[in-house]
């Protein structure tokens, strides 16, 4: 692969002013408002694959926003590759709590990034790492090392649930057609420490609503003699989960895998200081499950946690007023043998149940997605292994991560193949967070590794 270095090598400088032009286009999905960005960061993908060398580029109409797809047949006989990113960001807000503007990409040195990391909204989450696909490949073809045949579906709705790409996989199954997905859309567990990811939690997102009178009312009147919806919702909440931290749900833990005293010991084996993680949080101490440490906390055990709430009078100065409604959006991260169906509907169920009469409640479910686990006695697991010791220098350590993707378990479903999740970003690089970034070292590092990966998977494959 010394060709595809090299060609990396002349062309760093190119390749990041590239990214920092990609990350200036505001692609939020979940704000119609951003429609004509989304729009604009669609065909900045779509160029970017031409330009690379891809042929049958084309933008695909969806009800929602595009994908973009291209390809590159090199030689029927050789395994094909589809990589999978999405090219939409997460809102930006609080724009207030940014150091530099979200959309106006700069390159700052950290503690954790001495090199230099790119702040900017969709710089890890998925721009940048996605980018580092095409990247690499533009390195491999036109270094003449391109191992195996690749496709390319660049999505616009990861970020608002990836309604629309179920059905576009189903239409354009021979499209497709792969032998293993490749997604960077995870993390390392550091830039001396490479990791892959093998397993993923499900979700189940809902928001609720609470309506009490019929107005808004004043407090001093009907105050005590009428339910507050805030009042009540914030305790039917409380009441979700005991002293231990433990979820009080009907049914919610029945199907939950126990992982065995073996693998909870080696899964703790992985590099991890407490008093780092407090320190890079700002917290005192961490919170959780009893009976479970910090790592198990955000990979192996399922979650309830409240979004975002509201209600009633926020403006400046006081108003007395006992509000008419009160709302919540809840996200449930579910592990193995949990399905997202299922969650939502006992949720559903035992918040209705806890309902005082006083008051009328409504479940409405947003998106979901299934957990999943990875084997890593396969021949792309391995690929990507062998990738990764020929760039760190070292085994990578399969690592079970908290987040969800929800398409993993759709490429399987319908595509029949496995997914390999080969990030390059760090856990704190404040993804869906004021200051998002991702480190020089690290898209470098990405666009170094994939051609190996390319590689080896070719050789494991013959």
């Amino acid at each position: 692969m010394q060709k595809t270095q090299n060609f990396i090598n002349d062309n760093k400088d190119k390749f990041l002013n590239e990214l920092l032009d990609l990350l200036k286009i505001p692609s939020v999905s979940a704000d119609p408002a951003y429609a004509g960005d989304v729009r604009k960061t669609a065909e900045f993908v779509a160029k970017s694959l031409n330009d690379a060398g891809a042929d049958k580029v084309e933008i695909f109409e969806t009800k929602g926003h595009p994908i973009v797809y291209g390809e590159k047949m090199v030689d029927p006989s050789l395994p094909t590759v589809l990589v999978y990113g999405h090219y939409d960001v997460q809102p930006p807000d609080p724009v207030e709590l940014w150091d530099s503007p979200p959309f106006e990409p700069v390159i700052k040195k950290t503690e954790l990034h001495p090199e230099g990391a790119i702040f900017a909204r969709g710089a890890c989450d998925d721009k940048g790492q996605m980018f580092t696909h095409v990247k690499a490949f533009e390195a491999m073809h036109k270094s003449g090392e391109l191992a195996c045949n690749v496709k390319f579906m660049i999505e616009g709705e990861e970020e608002v649930g990836s309604d629309n790409l179920g059905l576009f996989c189903e239409e354009k199954k021979d499209m497709l057609s792969c032998d293993v997905v490749l997604i960077s859309d995870t993390s390392i567990i550091a830039n001396n420490t490479p990791s892959i990811s093998v397993g993923l939690r499900g979700l189940s997102y809902v928001e609720v609503e609470v309506v009490g009178p019929n107005k808004d009312l004043h407090s001093g009147v009907y105050g005590g003699a009428v339910a507050n919806p805030i009042n009540i919702l914030s305790k039917m909440i409380a009441s979700m989960t005991d002293e231990n931290n433990h979820i009080t749900i009907p049914g919610f833990y029945d199907k939950v895998e126990d992982l065995s005293d073996a693998e909870r010991e080696a899964m703790n084996k992985a590099p991890f200081s407490l008093d780092a993680y407090k320190k890079a949080l700002n917290v005192d101490a961490v919170h959780g499950e009893k009976g479970y440490t910090t790592l198990e906390r955000a990979s192996i055990r399922p979650t309830l946690d409240v979004n975002g709430i509201w209600g009633g009078y926020i403006g400046e100065g006081a108003k007395t007023v006992l509000p008419s409604k009160a709302f919540a959006k809840i996200s449930m991260r579910l592990v193995p043998n949990q399905t997202s169906d299922e969650i939502t509907e006992i949720f559903k169920n035992h918040f209705q149940s806890i309902a005082p009469d006083s008051v009328k409640v409504e479940v409405r479910p947003h998106h979901g997605g299934e957990p999943v686990v990875i084997p890593t006695d396969t021949p792309e697991y391995q690929a990507a292994a062998k990738a990764m010791v020929d760039t760190f220098g070292k085994e990578p350590i399969p690592q079970r991560g908290g987040g969800s993707i929800p398409i993993v378990a759709l490429f399987e479903n319908v595509l029949n193949v496995k997914t390999v999740m080969m990030g390059f970003g760090l856990d704190s690089d404040d993804i869906h967070s004021p200051n998002e970034h991702y480190g020089l070292f690290n898209y470098y590092k990405g666009i170094e590794t994939i051609p190996h990966f390319y590689k080896h998977y070719a050789d494991l494959k013959k």
